[in-house]
């Protein structure tokens, strides 16, 4: 395979900033360039008034100031953020277990934050407290999982993804039964509809929440993405070359999951972002992780994008997220496998 070069990686960083861009001018609301420009004008100025000539009251926002500021970039940037994020996940997963069937929600994550949400949802919590109770109860699912695991000495890895298994049934039996309790004509619709993902209420600030702990988390994963190369072979091999493959674990998984965790709790479950993508990245790039998880970062931040773009669009409702990504993720994995591009090196 022809190594990508400062072209592809121009053109892939090119795609992606563009995509933000248009991004905004896509919707139901039809906006112009000047649009766009006039309600960053705007913005700026208020910073202007506020921060430097000391203003105590913002100007009257304008309606594409209200729709670019409260709707559409906030869930851009998220839609940026988790496909990048979910696919960073991904790919870590599958190196560290390696295996390419592997996904973000193998260790049980999105169902224990689903139950979380789930809770939440129930009692009438504030969205803030329901997006709280996803992520712990997202991170707690792991935990159960990696101690279920440790528990049992033999074959770490594999104990450790059937643990998984075995988490994630017991919190979607019991997100079955929340749903079997819920009310029908009001709680139920609210937690089916956050189960199947979407962006339509993301705000600045759940964006401003997940960012830290999703960007903290990528970042780790870059520096050591190198070491990830050495994963892929027998623990024994990987010892002798000086790998702590107990530390790599654990930081792997636990970055991991934060991500995953993070994403989740502020769009609810999309899935096949983590499985698909790595596999994009692979044809593109090959196996190296050294340049498979930042490639695998922008395709999945491209991806979900056009995904997030079409459902403002195309649909005259919007669509959950996690309906769309399965319907175009399932296909393209199909493609994947009749070229053969899913083998793992």
């Amino acid at each position: 395979m022809k190594k990508p070069g400062l072209t592809f990686w121009s053109g892939l960083i090119g795609v992606t900033a563009c995509l933000l861009l248009t991004s905004l001018f896509v919707g139901r609301y039809p906006m112009t360039p000047g649009d766009v420009c006039t309600a960053f004008f705007l913005w700026a100025s208020d910073l202007w008034n506020q921060w430097v000539l000391g203003a105590t009251a913002p100007s009257a926002p304008t309606i594409h100031h209200t729709v670019i500021f409260g709707i559409r970039l906030p869930r851009i940037l998220a839609a940026a953020l988790i496909g990048a994020g979910m696919s960073v996940a991904g790919t870590s997963f599958q190196g560290l277990f390696k295996n390419p069937l592997v996904s973000p929600e193998i260790l049980g994550v999105a169902s224990g934050a689903g139950f979380g949400a789930a809770i939440g949802i129930l009692i009438s919590a504030p969205p803030a407290l329901v997006q709280g109770l996803a992520f712990l109860f997202g991170i707690g699912a792991v935990g159960m999982a990696y101690t279920m695991s440790r528990m049992i000495r033999s074959g770490p890895v594999l104990v450790l993804v059937l643990s998984g298994i075995i988490v994630g049934a017991l919190f979607s039996a019991l997100v079955g039964l929340l749903k079997y309790v819920a009310d029908p004509y009001d709680t139920l619709p609210a937690i089916v509809f956050w189960l199947m993902g979407s962006l339509s209420s993301v705000s600045m600030t759940d964006v401003g929440m997940a960012a830290p702990p999703v960007a903290a988390s990528c970042l780790v994963l870059f520096i050591i993405r190198w070491r990830m190369n050495l994963l892929t072979m027998s623990d024994d091999e990987a010892k002798a070359l000086g790998v702590n493959t107990k530390w790599m674990t654990r930081i792997i998984l636990i970055c991991a999951t934060l991500i995953t965790a993070s994403a989740v709790c502020i769009s609810g479950i999309i899935g096949w972002i983590g499985l698909v993508v790595p596999h994009i990245g692979r044809m593109l790039v090959g196996p190296d992780f050294r340049k498979l998880l930042p490639a695998s970062a922008l395709i999945g931040a491209v991806f979900l994008l056009l995904v997030d773009s079409l459902s403002r669009t195309i649909f005259p409702t919007e669509i959950p997220l996690g309906i769309l990504t399965a319907m175009i993720g399932a296909p393209v994995f199909a493609w994947l496998m009749m070229r053969r591009q899913v083998g793992w090196l």
